[in-house]
C-alpha cells in the first residue's frame, strides 16, 4: 500500500511541473467565452412556434441567470409540463433517491418524475406533446445516469412521433476518452450503451449517436433535431458554473468522478456525507492515510452517508483533479489497486454493483489477481480504438486527436 501511494505522490509531483505543457494546447473556458445552447434563441425558437412543449431539465438549464422554463414562458411559448432525472427539477435530491410527481410551486407546472416509480414516460404522459426539449449540463460519465434519462426520452419520442430537441452543453470531461468499454450484458441504469467510463462527447454528439448506431429499442430513429455550443471544442477545459448534482461541488470533484465512483461499488467511502464528496477516500479499518474525515447526514446531499458517524482514515485527493486528472486525461487506478491491497478481508471489498459501474466484469477480476495498472489499461485499448471510430463519425466540434 505504502508503494502505491508514494507512486501517487512521485506521479503527482511530475505531473505539476508538466501541466504547463499541457496547457499549451488546452485552453481554460467559462460560461462567459461561449454561448450554450439554450443560450443561441435564434436557432431554435422558430422551431417552438405553436407548439406545445415539454421540458427535461434541472438546476443546470440555465441562460445566464434564468431557467430555461422561466425564459421560455416569458417568451411566450406553451410549456405543458416538465420532466425531472435524477436529483429532481431543482436539484436538490441526494443520488440514488427516487422521486414522486408532483407540481413545480414556481411555474405552478406539472413535474413528471423520471427517477421514481418509471425511468421512461409513458403516452398519457407526452399525450398533446409536440415537442420535447433535452437541456441539461453532463459530466461526460457513462455512468451519470442523465445519459440514460436521454436514452429513454429519446425512445419515448419515436414511439410516438415526437420532434427530440437537444440544446448542447460542453462537456467537462470531454477532452479524453478512457476507460473500458460497457459489456451489454452488465447494462444497467449506470450503463446503457457500448461506450467507455469516459467517451468524450457532449449530449448533442452523443443523441446522434445513439441514433447513427441504432441503440433504441428495436432500431428505431427519433425526429432529432440540436443546437450546438457556440465557439467550443473539446480541447477546452470548461468550467461549470452551476453544480450538475449535489456531491459534485467543485471541478476537482467533477475531474476525480470518473475514477473515484468505481469505489462507490466498493466498501471504501468517496466522502459523501462531508464537505468533500469525491474529493477523499477512506474506511474504518484503514490504518494508513494522511487524512481522516467523518460523514454525517447532510439533508438533499446526502441522509444515510456510508459509515455514518464513524471515523473514516484515509486520503485527501482533491488537489489531483485540477493538476493531475486534468492533465494526465486519463483514469487513476492507483487508488483503486492500493486500496483494495490495503483491506484486509479482501472478499468484502467489491460489491455486485461493482461490475455494473465499471461495465465489466475484467477490472474486478484484475485487481484481485494482482495485475499492473500498465496491463489493465492495455486490456482496454482495443475496445477505446474501436469506439473511437464510432465516436468520429457524430463529433460536432473539432476533436483533441
Amino acid at each position: 500500500m505504502k508503494k502505491i501511494f508514494c507512486f501517487l505522490i512521485f506521479s503527482f509531483n511530475i505531473f505539476y511541473l508538466c501541466a504547463q505543457d499541457f496547457k499549451i494546447n488546452y485552453r481554460e473556458i467559462t460560461k462567459d467565452d461561449i454561448l450554450v445552447g439554450a443560450e443561441r434563441t435564434d436557432q431554435y425558437f422558430p422551431l417552438l412556434k405553436g407548439k406545445n412543449i415539454a421540458i427535461v431539465a434541472n438546476q443546470t438549464s440555465m441562460i445566464k441567470n434564468t431557467h430555461l422554463v422561466d425564459s421560455l414562458l416569458h417568451a411566450g411559448f406553451s410549456i405543458k409540463k416538465i420532466f425531472s432525472p435524477e436529483h429532481g427539477f431543482r436539484g436538490n435530491a441526494e443520488a440514488g433517491k427516487k422521486i414522486d410527481d408532483y407540481t413545480d410551486k414556481k411555474t405552478g407546472l406539472p413535474v413528471v418524475s423520471l427517477y421514481g416509480k418509471k425511468k421512461k414516460p409513458n403516452s398519457t404522459d407526452l399525450k398533446g406533446i409536440d415537442i420535447i426539449i433535452f437541456d441539461i449540463q453532463d459530466v461526460g460519465v457513462r455512468f451519470f445516469t442523465y445519459i440514460s434519462t436521454m436514452h429513454y426520452m429519446m425512445e419515448a419520442c419515436a414511439e410516438n412521433n415526437i420532434t427530440f430537441l437537444v440544446l448542447d452543453r460542453p462537456n467537462p470531461n470531454g477532452f479524453y476518452i478512457d476507460g473500458p468499454v460497457l459489456d451489454t450484458t452488465l447494462k444497467s441504469f449506470v450503463g446503457i450503451h457500448p461506450v467507455p467510463i469516459v467517451h468524450g462527447m457532449t449530449l448533442a454528439e452523443y443523441a446522434c449517436m445513439i441514433n447513427g448506431e441504432e441503440w433504441l429499442k428495436n432500431g428505431i430513429h427519433c425526429k432529432l433535431k440540436y443546437v450546438t455550443v457556440s465557439n467550443y471544442n473539446h480541447t477546452y477545459f470548461y468550467k461549470i458554473s452551476v453544480n450538475p448534482s449535489p456531491n459534485l461541488k467543485n471541478m476537482n470533484a467533477i475531474y476525480l468522478y470518473p475514477s473515484l465512483c468505481l469505489f462507490e461499488g466498493t466498501i471504501v467511502s468517496v466522502g459523501r456525507g462531508t464537505d468533500k464528496p469525491f474529493q477523499v477516500i477512506g474506511h474504518p479499518l484503514v490504518k494508513d492515510g494522511n487524512y481522516s474525515f467523518t460523514p454525517v447526514s447532510i439533508p438533499s446531499e446526502c441522509e444515510e452517508p456510508p459509515y455514518k458517524n464513524v471515523l473514516c482514515k484515509g486520503y485527501e485527493i482533491s488537489t489531483f483533479g485540477e493538476v493531475f486528472i486534468k492533465n494526465s486525461r486519463q483514469l487513476y487506478l492507483y487508488w483503486l489497486i492500493g486500496m483494495y491491497q490495503q483491506y484486509p478481508d479482501k472478499e468484502k471489498f467489491f460489491s455486485l454493483f461493482f461490475d455494473k459501474l465499471a461495465g465489466t466484469t475484467a477490472l474486478r477480476e484484475q485487481i484481485i489477481k494482482g495485475e499492473s495498472e500498465e496491463n489493465i489499461r492495455k486490456s482496454w485499448q482495443p475496445g477505446i480504438n474501436k469506439f473511437k471510430k464510432i465516436r468520429k463519425k457524430y463529433l460536432l466540434y473539432p476533436d483533441f486527436e
